[in-house]
């Protein structure tokens, strides 16, 4: 199996037989198929940056709307302009931005029992790039190859080039699986769109390698037989090499699809890594024991890995290493969940929407998990030796950043969490955690008029923040908001306790009453009883909102440009976006929807 452009006699008489171009057809067709490997190759590169430049110009057009709609709103309490749809633009929403496949089901699972599930669906726009992409790959895998030759001939040219196209492929695909992937920002695409994209264009580059792998197989049998054809693949090391890369790849495959990767999710990241690095090491050996000119692609690869890992762990020892280190408590509360404080080492600059990932080495000793950051707190932590704070660097040295988690307890490492915290008599735990962020937090709602943020569950840790944010900057004339709704759906009124010191200080703010709006809705009430409206801007009701009643009514009196927020179970996330598409044309409304697919 030999990834090398046609023309390299050596690497085909290494491999028993099957043609390189040069032995297949002539000299001057091997040049030419040689230059339209290379060319084709970075015509893929080429696509893949032309769609990020024009989600670039999205990306900047999109931040200077939203830039001028503040501004001119500060001081505007009707912001009537900005609240008239526009008809192309709401189609546009409508029918592709924020539109499923078919007519609703996007992020909910398709469930197979409590612990199995094939994933989610893509939504129309992601799979139109995925379909539009995939398109291209097979094109350019079938592109000026006459299909009437000898079948040696064919099957060497096809090898060549699924080959060169399959290792261009993966500078993607390892761009797209890091933490640090700097399109996150750039074009602001959540690391959640950018999941989905690296597992589809993974298993291109697994076609496409085991159609190298094939394609050379066939040349090399229809010349010494299937036997000698496998043999020669197993027993030649630069070929050996290249089997071991294909075959570690479609392993990965397999064991990245949803059934295996929810069901053992520890043990698939630990396999998934193990895996790609024997993927990446075997193809290097494939390349490099006869130089050929594909290997250039592979440190592009190595380098986007090496850079994501180094600033994962230099984020970990900027957070945690320094003024005696991260301090965290974990209290077990009422419906399986824990509230994770973390007392930073160093001062952390917060925003609504951020996620961190925990490292917990008492909990799982190589594990991180990524959570949304529900809360920050920042005090003095004054030393009496050091005095009074004398520059910037003293000011910014005593203060003392905590941020808080809500870690609903499930399987594997959450449940383990809870469990321990759960067994103390108190309910609490001291340990020792390392945090790894912050991320994202790009979703900034300051422009919107009016802000309704729907909630399920943990789902709240999104929609807190947003609410102090904006309550604040109502107070301080900071923001365009006039109206904030929140809707948190949960099973029993005891949830509640998950964000009560929290809402407790949010409800104290200035101006609260004149902007924000709380409507719980409690899914399985024991009894009436526990169902009490303290106050007519927080109020209880029982069953499952009306997510169509609640957006029109809210509508009819919208300042603004509404934006709808959502984060929570599957199920609530795709009725939220129905009802917010159903609404495109009734107003001024943009959606967000926070997920984390894994």
């Amino acid at each position: 199996m030999s990834v090398s452009v046609p023309g390299n006699a050596t690497a085909g008489a290494q491999a028993g037989g099957g043609g390189h171009g040069a032995a297949a057809g002539g000299a001057t067709s091997s040049v030419d198929h040689a230059v339209v490997n290379k060319m084709l190759s970075h015509y893929l590169l080429i696509v893949l940056g032309a769609v990020s430049g024009a989600l670039l110009i999205w990306r900047v057009t999109t931040v200077l709307v939203r830039y001028v709609r503040t501004v001119t709103c500060l001081h505007n309490d009707q912001q009537r302009y900005f609240a008239k749809p526009s008809h192309n633009y709401s189609w546009f929403q409508k029918n592709i931005l924020y539109a499923p496949i078919f007519s609703k089901r996007h992020n909910r699972e398709f469930q197979i029992s409590s612990a199995l599930n094939v994933g989610t669906l893509p939504s129309r726009l992601q799979l139109f790039f995925l379909l539009a992409y995939l398109g291209t790959n097979v094109a350019f895998c079938v592109m000026t190859i006459d299909f009437s030759g000898p079948l040696g001939q064919v099957a060497a040219l096809i090898r060549n080039r699924t080959g060169y196209l399959a290792v261009v492929n993966m500078i993607p695909l390892f761009l797209m699986a890091g933490r640090n992937n700097p399109l996150i920002n750039l074009l602001g695409i959540s690391f959640d769109t950018f999941n989905l994209l690296h597992r589809w264009f993974g298993r291109i580059v697994m076609l496409e390698s085991v159609a190298h792998t094939v394609a050379w197989l066939v040349g090399n049998a229809s010349k010494n037989g299937w036997s000698a054809a496998f043999n020669t693949a197993i027993t030649v090391k630069f070929l050996m090499w290249g089997f071991i890369s294909t075959c570690a790849m479609i392993a990965l495959c397999i064991q990245a699809s949803s059934i295996f990767r929810h069901a053992y999710y520890e043990t698939f990241k630990i396999a998934h890594i193990a895996l790609a690095i024997l993927a990446v090491l075997g193809l290097w050996y494939h390349l490099d024991l006869k130089k050929l000119p594909q290997l250039k692609y592979l440190y592009a690869v190595c380098a986007l890995w090496i850079f994501d890992r180094a600033a994962r762990f230099l984020r970990v020892g900027y957070r945690n290493i320094g003024a005696g280190g991260t301090k965290t408590l974990v209290e077990a509360l009422p419906g399986g969940a824990c509230r994770v404080t973390v007392s930073m080492a160093r001062p952390w600059d917060f925003r609504p929407g951020q996620h961190a990932y925990l490292y917990m080495p008492s909990i799982g000793f190589w594990q991180s998990h990524p959570f949304t950051v529900a809360w920050s707190d920042e005090a003095e932590q004054l030393d009496g030796e050091k005095g009074l704070p004398m520059d910037r660097h003293d000011v910014l040295y005593q203060k003392k950043t905590s941020v808080s988690f809500i870690i609903r307890g499930r399987t594997g490492f959450t449940g383990a969490l809870y469990s321990r915290a759960a067994a103390n008599p108190d309910g609490k735990l001291v340990t020792r955690c390392l945090v790894e962020g912050p991320y994202r937090g790009s979703h900034q709602l300051h422009s919107y008029g009016t802000v309704m943020l729907f909630a399920g569950g943990v789902g709240v840790t999104q929609a807190v923040p947003h609410v102090r944010d904006l309550v604040a900057g109502y107070s301080n004339g900071t923001v365009a908001a006039r109206k904030v709704i929140m809707v948190w759906v949960i099973q029993t009124p005891e949830h509640l306790e998950w964000i009560r010191p929290w809402m407790t200080e949010i409800l104290a703010m200035e101006k609260r009453r004149e902007v924000l709006k709380i409507m719980l809705f409690v899914s399985r009430p024991r009894s009436t009883k526990e169902i009490h409206s303290p106050s007519s801007t927080v109020q209880m009701f029982p069953g499952r909102p009306n997510i169509d009643t609640l957006l029109g009514m809210e509508m009819e009196n919208q300042i603004g440009t509404m934006a709808v927020t959502v984060c929570g179970p599957g199920a609530l996330s795709d009725e939220v976006r129905r009802a917010v598409r159903n609404k495109q044309y009734n107003g001024a409304v943009d959606f967000v929807e926070e997920a984390f697919s894994w």
